[in-house]
């Protein structure tokens, strides 16, 4: 059975595997925008970019509102503490692995 919690992080997971998604989670870093000022960045076309941005949405990592007639999207960087947590676990492994390089290169000399 899949929980939600694995449901969230795979769907942060397959949001942040495309570059032109991690791309517009840059340009929200700075500050929030509306769906045409991120599409001012993209060689696409204004639905392909909110194609993007709902799927952004529906990850948790990207908020819209409403302001008149303009959507205007923010980041919440929240959901991505799944990706930190990910690679802590690998970071161990890695840790582990060079010091047992390091061991194994000192004990050859």
């Amino acid at each position: 059975m899949v929980s939600k919690r694995n449901r969230q992080t795979e769907a942060v997971f397959k949001a942040i595997s495309d570059p032109t998604r991690r791309e517009i989670l840059s340009i929200l870093r700075g500050r929030q925008q509306t769906v045409g000022q991120i599409a001012e960045n993209f060689r696409m076309s204004r639905p392909a970019v909110s194609k993007h941005l709902r799927l952004l949405q529906s990850a948790g990592l990207v908020a819209t509102r409403r302001r008149g007639t303009a959507s205007l999207c923010s980041l919440d960087a929240k959901p991505l503490r799944v990706v930190n947590e990910w690679v802590k676990d690998y970071q161990a492994f890695w840790n582990d692995s060079l010091q047992g390089l390091r061991k194994y290169m000192e004990d050859e000399q």
